[in-house]
């Protein structure tokens, strides 16, 4: 843990949590050893972060989130208030299954909207826009706008979150994409 890191006297941060430089946890949240959150990151209100997630630098996780082990927020992801991450995906209280965990990936800069579910051993793809109250029960492509439960595409989203015609340029930057294996890529900037 760093003392360079913001965290309120209300919070509680186990020894042996990897806090990044400039990141402020606030109230009620609680870090397991293990932890790791990157730098100038922002957790809101009643996060809490189980040993073995990691989050990347500049991660927003808003209230109410969840983050087990087997999750993985990669730099500049948006968890919206109360989004929902599971590990396993046949739970029961009297079946020990910590050696069935699955991992979950969040990619870099997507967000996640409030209320949406993300069902384990799925991945959302980089700048993907999951909306609220959507049901992930399927991996999300980069760039991919999911809404719905269960979660369907319905359109592409650029690098800043804009939704874009079939033309796939973004309306705020001008930048174009192309699709490719992931999803989409950006192919150039302000044209």
């Amino acid at each position: 843990m760093t003392d360079r890191a913001i965290i309120h006297p209300m919070a509680d941060v186990a020894e042996g949590a990897d806090i990044g430089v400039g990141t402020r946890i606030w109230q009620h949240c609680i870090l397991m050893s293990g932890a790791t959150v990157g730098r100038d990151c922002k957790l809101a209100h009643n996060v809490f972060v189980e040993s073995g997630a990691s989050v990347g630098d500049r991660v927003i996780i808003k209230d109410n989130v969840v983050l087990y082990d087997g999750v993985i927020v990669e730099d500049d992801a948006f968890i919206g208030p109360n989004a929902v991450f599971t590990n396993v995906s046949v739970p029961r209280a009297f079946i020990s299954r910590k050696d069935a965990f699955e991992k979950t990936l969040i990619g870099k800069g997507a967000s996640i909207g409030a209320n949406a579910t993300i069902v384990c051993g799925h991945s959302v793809g980089a700048y993907a826009l999951i909306g609220s109250g959507a049901v992930i029960t399927r991996d999300v492509p980069d760039h991919a706008l999911f809404v719905g439960n269960p979660a369907h595409q319905i359109g592409w989203v650029s690098r800043t979150g804009c939704r874009m015609a079939d033309d796939l340029v973004c309306p705020e930057s001008g930048e174009r994409y192309v699709a490719c294996d992931t999803g989409l890529m950006a192919i150039s900037e302000n044209t």
